[in-house]
């Protein structure tokens, strides 16, 4: 996934001291000219291009599949309701896996791609000081990663509500909201859903200082949100699920009733936050001390 893109003089501006600043901008830059980027942005987009037109073309007489067995119903069985209702059945869907994949390449790829690219040390010769180069990267993976879940929640919002138009959001568990107010606690499950993807995060970035293999940093922070996933299903282990982030991928789903419950998020919050906080301290520390051949 990665492309071969140089840096040039121009991309790491000198201070008169001579060692280079290497801004934010420049990184901003140099991240949306990725191929990887335009990629994995235009999947975003087109998933719930995808979604919509499977609900259309499905048979309306079906049902969904709690109505069939006459269980739990989810989101998806209610997509079709209103446009919010739409965009809570794409965040329930993607959520869980999908939303992590844009996560776990933004921060696996960011030191990784610099080492297999042969430009780690080129950056690090400029002279960019090592803590810098990393926070810079750091900051503009957040930035991209929560551009990559609103944009879902964007684009969900904007064809669900053209094709189901602006009523409530109506979900099985709850009392409807008004759509303005669901578009306000949409904002907040965005926020909600990078934080409890922070050890994901972490996790990425430390692979991403120990290895010159993007893929290899990738796919090591999703294997985690899978093993973790299933051993949330594990029911034996009891309240030590608790202390699996992956346990509270859906805990945004309380913002979505009509009386918000924090506990969950705040429970999920602390967790990933501090899974997270060690994880990115490791990166920080394994960099600062990374012996760069590359």
């Amino acid at each position: 996934m990665s492309v071969h893109q140089p840096v040039t003089n121009s991309e790491v501006p000198q201070s008169d001291s001579g060692a280079a600043k290497f801004p934010v901008r420049v990184e901003i830059v140099r991240q949306l000219k990725r191929r990887r980027t335009m990629v994995i942005f235009g999947l975003l987009v087109a998933l719930p291009v995808v979604v919509l037109i499977a609900l259309q073309i499905g048979d309306p007489s079906s049902g969904g599949a709690g109505s069939e067995q006459g269980g739990y119903m989810s989101p998806l069985d209610v997509a079709k309701e209103s446009g919010a209702n739409f965009t809570a059945a794409m965040l329930f869907l993607s959520a869980g896996f999908f939303l992590v994949i844009p996560i776990a390449l933004f921060f696996g790829d960011s030191i990784a791609s610099e080492a297999s690219w042969s430009t780690l040390r080129y950056l690090l010769a400029a002279p960019v000081p090592r803590t810098r180069l990393l926070l810079v990267k750091i900051a503009v993976a957040f930035l991209f990663s929560f551009f990559a879940i609103v944009l879902l929640a964007s684009v969900s919002l904007l064809i669900g509500t053209l094709a189901y138009g602006t009523g409530p959001l109506s979900l099985p568990t709850s009392a409807p909201l008004s759509f303005e107010a669901a578009t306000g606690r949409f904002a907040m499950v965005t926020v909600f859903i990078l934080i409890s993807q922070l050890t994901t995060a972490g996790l990425a970035l430390w692979l991403s200082t120990r290895t010159d293999a993007p893929l290899g940093a990738v796919g090591g922070a999703m294997g985690l949100q899978i093993i973790g996933s299933i051993l949330d299903q594990v029911t034996a282990l009891g309240g030590l699920r608790e202390l699996l982030p992956a346990h509270w991928d859906y805990a945004w789903y309380d913002l979505l009733q009509p009386t918000i419950n924090w506990t969950g998020m705040a429970k999920g919050a602390a967790v990933s936050f501090s899974f997270g906080l060690l994880l990115f301290a490791w990166a920080i520390r394994r960099f600062g001390s990374k012996d760069v051949v590359s």
